[in-house]
C-alpha cells in the first residue's frame, strides 16, 4: 500500500507539473491588491495530496499567491494545524481576519469555493 501511494503521489505531482492551469491576468494594481489580501491566508498541505493539488490548481487559475506549509515535513506546521484547526487533515486554509479572528477551512471544495467567492475575477481580468 505504501508503494502504491508513493507511485500515485509521484504521478499526481508529475501531471500537475506537466499540465499546469493558466492563471488569469489582472492589471498590476489590482493584482497587488489581491496579493495584499492573500497575505492573511496560509494553506496547510501534503505536497502529493490529490485534494491539495486540486486547491493549488484553483489558486493558480485565480493567480493567487498563498503561503503553503507542508505538515508532513515540518513539525512546526503540524503543531500549528493541530493547535489552531484541531485536526491533522489537509488541505486546510487558515484565514486571518482584519479583527484578529482566525478561521480554519477544511475540505478542498470549501476552500476553492471560499477563494472563488472572495477573489472573483470579473472586471479585474485583462481582456474581460
Amino acid at each position: 500500500m505504501v508503494i502504491i501511494r508513493l507511485i500515485l503521489g509521484k504521478l499526481i505531482l508529475f501531471f500537475n507539473w506537466a499540465f499546469p492551469p493558466k492563471g488569469i491576468q489582472r492589471r498590476p494594481k489590482q493584482q497587488a491588491q489581491i496579493d495584499l489580501q492573500t497575505a492573511s491566508l496560509t494553506l496547510y498541505q501534503y505536497k502529493a495530496c490529490p485534494f491539495y493539488v486540486k486547491v493549488r490548481r484553483a489558486m493558480k487559475r485565480q493567480s493567487l499567491s498563498i503561503e503553503t506549509r507542508d505538515v508532513k515535513r515540518s513539525e512546526t506546521a503540524r503543531g500549528e494545524l493541530l493547535a489552531g484547526g484541531g485536526d491533522l487533515k489537509v488541505p486546510c486554509l487558515r484565514v486571518e481576519g482584519g479583527d484578529g479572528q482566525v478561521e480554519w477551512l477544511y475540505e478542498s471544495g470549501h476552500i476553492i469555493g471560499y477563494l472563488e467567492d472572495r477573489f472573483v475575477a470579473g472586471s479585474n481580468v485583462i481582456g474581460a
